[in-house]
C-alpha cells in the first residue's frame, strides 16, 4: 500500500457528485491496463472520498444508489478504472518516460526491418520516435499505442510485425526445464516426448524475440540444443 504522501487523486464525476480515492499512480496505470494487481496494493486508503484534501468522506447512501454497492473496493475500482487521475508536472512526465520506454521494448521485441529481416535494436526505435509527432500517453497501455506508433514511425523507418516458426529438439536431461521456459517465452504449436526421452517441440514467437528466444535455450542447455527456423 502506497504512503500517503506519495499517493495521487483519482477523481470521478457522475450523477453530479464527486468520487475520489487516493491512489500510487504507477500501479494506478497497470491496474488500469488490466495488469494483475491486488486493489489494496493500489490504495493509499480503503477509503472514498467526496473531497480527500479535505478529508470528506462520500455518502455511502449515494455509493449505493449509483454503483449499487458501498463497499469501499468495488467503488473504489470503478473511480480508478473510469475516473481521471490527478497527477503533478513532474510525475506526468516520469510516467510518461516510464511508458514510452515500454513501448519502445515492446515494438523492439515484435517488429523486424523487412529489408533486412533483423530486428531493430530499442536504440534505432527510440531516436525514430523522436523525429515524429507521436506523444505518449502516459495513462495507456503500451500495448494499446503499438500500433498508432508504428504507423508514424514507417514513413521514416521500415517496420513489420512477424512471426517466426522454430523447431527445436531438447536432450533427455533438459526436456522438463525446457518445457517451463519455452512454455513461458513463445506459444507451443505442436510438441513430444520421444523414445529416448529427448523433448520436441514446434513454436511460434514475434520475428524480434528471435535472437533473445535462442540466447535462452542455449544458456539452459549449455548450447546442446537443436534449433531450426521454418519456413512456412
Amino acid at each position: 500500500m502506497v504512503k500517503l504522501e506519495d499517493a495521487v487523486v483519482a477523481r470521478l464525476s457522475t450523477h453530479g457528485t464527486e468520487f475520489e480515492v487516493l491512489v500510487d499512480p504507477d500501479l494506478t496505470l497497470d491496474f488500469r491496463s488490466g495488469e494483475d494487481i491486488d486493489i489494496r496494493e493500489v490504495l493509499a486508503a480503503e477509503k472514498i472520498f467526496k473531497d480527500a484534501s479535505k478529508g470528506k468522506k462520500a455518502s455511502e447512501e449515494k455509493m449505493e444508489e449509483i454503483f449499487g454497492t458501498s463497499d469501499p473496493l468495488k467503488v473504489a475500482e470503478k473511480v480508478i478504472k473510469e475516473g481521471d487521475i490527478q497527477v503533478t508536472t513532474r510525475q506526468r512526465k516520469e510516467m510518461r518516460k516510464k511508458r514510452k520506454k515500454e513501448l519502445i521494448s515492446h515494438i523492439a521485441r515484435r517488429a523486424v526491418d523487412p529489408q533486412k529481416d533483423m530486428p531493430h535494436p530499442p536504440r534505432r526505435i527510440e531516436n525514430a520516435l523522436e523525429k515524429t509527432n507521436f506523444q505518449v500517453d502516459p495513462f495507456k497501455s503500451a500495448e494499446e499505442q503499438v500500433g498508432e506508433a508504428v504507423e508514424v514511425l514507417r514513413p521514416i523507418l521500415p517496420i513489420s510485425f512477424e512471426t517466426r516458426t522454430i523447431v527445436a529438439k531438447f536432450p533427455p536431461e533438459y526436456g522438463g526445464k525446457a518445457y517451463q521456459v519455452v512454455d513461458k517465452s513463445a506459444e507451443i504449436k505442436e510438441d513430444e516426448w520421444l523414445d529416448d526421452g529427448s523433448w520436441a517441440v514446434k513454436v511460434e514467437i514475434p520475428a524480434g524475440m528471435q535472437s533473445e528466444f535462442f540466447k535462452k535455450l542455449n544458456d539452459l542447455t549449455h548450447g546442446e540444443v537443436e534449433t531450426k527456423v521454418v519456413r512456412e
